[in-house]
């Protein structure tokens, strides 16, 4: 199994194969070992090995692929491949990938018109820019560079270079689709913690389409999920410099020095991303985010300020959120109050936000009510989070409350053994119920995992009390 995660983490297309029959064989493949086969077989053009990996997928879990990988191998032998999307009907999954495909084969079966109608339904789905683009690139491969000029529009960085590598690249085939139907699995996987199956889907895209640089960039994310940073950044560094995703491969560059915890130089590239006039307000924004990760607070602010003028004034809830953070950790209260209302406003069904928010008038003393009505809120939502549990529980100890306290702060305790901030608030809470022995339990908890800003207090209240 290592073999097989390891040879498709380094390309290493025969060790992969070679690990993936030992573990057919044993009984014990995983169902991603069949889209391998399948990528492999079409490579090589090999139809019938193809046709056998597809069977193998409609008997396991990824079989929702199967109605679209068969209709591009339909596509590929000169029948209508409609009929085998339509049989993806009455199973959304499967349906969802279907209608993604339909603009694509009707373009690669010389019907651009309804495939670009078919592109037009789609139109405000969350997919709808990557469909696009997928489209603006059959349209370019089948020689309609008119009508993907039409469709790609003022695609940023689609420079006359690029534009003229993929008319060259070939007609669209049963490769060609099948690279995306894999880049757009890998897509909707995004963020979620399935970083084997995104390295497969991205390898197997590149196999099938090596132009396809948006494959790239999902196999550098999936590598840098798995902690394999310096291959994720080697993969960044293919990415064309002009091309429609040279700075995305930028943007991956930073978030992987980022996760690998390699600040300096995720900050020093982040910061080109941001200082240009023509930067983006995400590219803004994770420059602000780093700047908040390092502590420079009121530079965070700053930058967080600059990425909400970018996005028109008011980008969403999580700006506000985070300039209101740093500008809290800054020491600019007043300022920090109003971003933290205006993303609570925006957002009153956030957790984080209303946490936050009712943090920092419990701290400040401000309006402690209505820091607990935030925080009770926060709970509600999200009643197992330890943290917020505590926070609630301070705010009602921050009133005197303590009997009210105490639950919450025993139930974030539970939650998280460990955790420093509940042990210490659960102390001080024993200790104004007069368990003496109990508050100092707490507090020798509390200092095992503190940061050292926080031991000498641990002590002192150990010493002392809260006397």
């Amino acid at each position: 199994m290592r073999a097989y995660r390891q040879g498709l983490a380094a390309g290493d297309f025969a060790l992969a194969t070679r690990a993936a029959a030992a573990l057919t064989k044993a009984g014990t493949a995983p169902p991603d070992t069949d889209l391998l086969a399948f990528a492999v077989a079409l490579h090589g053009k090999d139809r019938l090995g193809a046709e056998k990996a597809l069977e193998r997928l409609s008997r396991a879990q990824l079989d929702f692929m199967v109605p679209v990988l068969g209709a591009w191998l339909a596509f590929d032998r000169g029948r209508d491949p409609s009929p085998l999307l339509d049989t993806a009907r009455g199973n959304p999954l499967a349906a969802r990938f279907a209608d993604r495909n339909r603009a694509l084969l009707l373009i690669a079966s010389g019907k651009p018109d309804q495939g670009l109608f078919a592109l037009a339904a789609a139109r405000g789905t969350e997919d709808a820019s990557d469909r696009r683009i997928d489209a603006g690139i059959a349209l370019l491969r089948s020689g309609q560079g008119d009508k993907a000029q039409i469709v790609l529009g003022d695609l940023a960085g689609a420079s006359p270079a690029w534009r003229k590598r993929e008319a060259k690249a070939g007609k669209p085939d049963a490769a060609f689709g099948a690279a995306h139907v894999f880049l757009s699995l890998a897509g909707d996987l995004g963020s979620e913690d399935i970083a084997p199956l995104s390295i497969l889907l991205a390898r197997a895209a590149l196999l099938l389409d090596p132009q396809e640089e948006r494959a790239r960039l999902r196999l550098a994310e999936a590598l840098s999920r798995s902690d394999a940073t310096d291959l994720a950044l080697a993969t960044l560094a293919t990415v064309r410099a002009d091309g429609p995703f040279a700075r995305g491969a930028a943007a991956g560059r930073v978030a992987a020095l980022r996760r690998a915890g390699r600040l300096p130089e995720a900050l020093a590239d982040a910061q080109a991303l941001a200082v240009p006039e023509g930067a983006t307000a995400q590219e803004i924004r994770d420059y602000g985010e780093l700047l908040f990760q390092v502590q420079r607070y009121a530079d965070a602010a700053e930058v967080l300020g600059r990425a909400l003028a970018r996005a028109g004034g008011d980008g969403g809830w999580e700006l506000h959120y985070l300039r209101g953070a740093a500008l809290d950790r800054a020491g600019k209260w007043d300022a920090a109050l109003r971003e933290l209302q205006r993303a609570v406003q925006l957002a009153p069904e956030e957790p984080e936000a209303l946490t936050w928010l009712g943090n920092a008038q419990v701290e400040r003393g401000v309006d402690l009510p209505g820091a607990q009505a935030l925080l009770e809120r926060a709970s509600t939502l999200k009643p197992d989070d330890p943290e917020i549990t505590d926070s609630l529980g301070r705010a009602y100890y921050a009133e005197g409350q303590f009997t009210k306290a105490l639950p919450l702060l025993e139930q974030a305790v539970r939650g998280d053994p460990g955790g420093m901030r509940a042990n210490e608030h659960l102390g001080d809470t024993y200790w104004k119920l007069g368990r003496r022995i109990d508050a100092r339990y707490a507090w020798r908890a509390a200092a095992v995992n503190a940061e050292p800003a926080d031991v000498a207090r641990l002590q002192a209240k150990l010493a002392n009390g809260l006397d």
